[in-house]
């Protein structure tokens, strides 16, 4: 086990943890994931802490990181519906209100747990790691990667043009504009925890759109991202004035119990198999019982 340690310098008072973890200690991505998941992985003054956690001036924060890549999820009966496998990725259909990864609410009943669950039973390394993340209240396709080797090729092609992610969103108002393209960047909204907004001191952040479907003043909406903002489709919408569906955080209508966006197709160039293959993952109950069938 590996310990670093450091006090938050007043650069980063009130900023989140996971900024100071990046920042100032300069983890990865990959180390703040792997050691965020273990009871004593991420400590604030010696009390357990979540990366969304805001710090202060002053405060000690002490990482525990082990030396190999281990499981440290809570292995939990539960459903998943694979779509494809093969001994280097796997992909699943993500039901809407399932978390991806444990959190305060949801220590032991997320994606994680129930893969691995799954992957115990089966005798094989449990080691859950996604590719690309959804939102609790998103359903739809993502990539699971099976090996650390495949991970790392998987997590390259991101964002580029050999991993395509395409998704089904639903809004109660059509754009002006059918098609088009927002590059707009985004930042967190100060003082709010988990909750963004367009500012031109964000990050970059670009999504492609076609509203393919209108009736009854509502829009079914084809988009593809450039970027994997937090939030970005659903502070994009908004910002166009078409907030998702049930989205209440940005406006949305509470027409839906979560916000109206479903990963409705992945095209993947394989990076081990070197061949285009393609999924895609029927639209959820809740857009065909307003009507929608085919995205």
């Amino acid at each position: 086990m590996r310990v670093f340690e450091t006090v938050v310098a007043p650069e980063y008072d009130g900023r989140t943890l996971e900024t100071v973890l990046r920042r100032q200690m300069g983890l990865s991505p990959t180390r703040i994931k792997r050691a965020k998941f273990r009871p004593d992985g991420l400590l604030i003054n010696g009390d357990r802490a979540f990366t969304s956690a805001v710090v202060c001036a002053g405060q000690t924060i002490t990482v525990h990181l082990p030396e190999l890549e281990e499981n440290c999820l809570v292995p939990t009966e539960g459903p998943v519906d694979i779509v494809y496998e093969d001994q280097w990725l796997m992909v699943v259909n993500k039901p809407a209100g399932l978390p991806v990864h444990p959190g305060p609410g949801h220590y032991a009943d997320t994606l994680g747990n129930y893969l691995t669950w799954a992957l115990q039973k089966r005798g094989e390394n449990p080691v859950f790691r996604p590719v690309n993340r959804l939102d609790q209240g998103t359903s739809g396709l993502m990539l699971l990667a099976k090996s650390a080797e495949a991970h790392e090729r998987l997590q390259l092609l991101l964002h580029t043009d050999a991993f395509v992610r395409t998704y089904a969103a639903l809004t109660a108002s059509v754009p002006k504009k059918l098609v088009g393209t927002i590059s707009a960047p985004i930042a967190p909204v100060p003082g709010v925890l988990n909750r963004y907004y367009v500012n031109r001191e964000g990050k970059s952040a670009q999504t492609d759109y076609q509203v393919i479907e209108q009736k009854d003043g509502m829009a079914l909406w084809r988009l593809r991202l450039h970027t994997g903002r937090t939030h970005q489709i659903r502070v994009h919408l908004s910002h166009l004035g078409c907030p998702l569906l049930g989205d209440t955080l940005y406006g949305g209508a509470a027409a839906l119990e979560r916000p109206a966006l479903h990963s409705a197709a992945v095209r993947l160039r394989h990076p081990f198999l070197q061949c285009w293959m393609e999924w895609k993952a029927p639209l959820p109950e809740e857009f065909q019982r307003l009507g929608w069938r085919e995205c």
